[in-house]
């Protein structure tokens, strides 16, 4: 299973970025699929996730900011960035709770990481 992400770049504050991640392989299906997310210096934390039925779960530092959605048909996520912060500055890690075509359990993939840049 492969997890590509993309759309990270550089943004000023306030400004919008929209994240996507497709995942592909062997897929029978995906639970959980969201974000993570690293900060220089700082620990790896959840940013945001949602269930295949839609269910969704946000930071706190980012609720009403942030929001995530997703193509079950397309095993793809998206995350929509807006009024963005220099605090949201980190690597956004996609990732996905995948449960294979033969298999009875969950396992978990991540994408490649992408960085977000807010500027001050």
């Amino acid at each position: 299973v492969q997890l590509q992400a993309s759309g990270g770049g550089l943004v000023q504050a306030g400004g919008s970025l929209r994240l996507s991640c497709a995942a592909s392989g062997s897929i029978y299906s995906i639970n959980h699929m969201g974000w993570y997310r690293q900060a220089p210096g700082k620990q790896r934390e959840l940013a945001v996730s949602i269930t295949s039925g839609g269910s969704t779960a946000y930071a706190d530092s980012v609720k009403g900011r942030f929001t995530i959605s997703r193509d079950n048909a397309k095993n793809t996520v998206y995350l929509q960035m807006n009024s963005l912060k220099p605090e949201d500055t980190a690597v956004y890690y996609c990732y996905a709770e995948v449960l294979h075509r033969s298999g009875v359990n969950y396992y978990d993939y991540w994408g490649q990481g992408t960085q977000v840049t807010v500027s001050s």
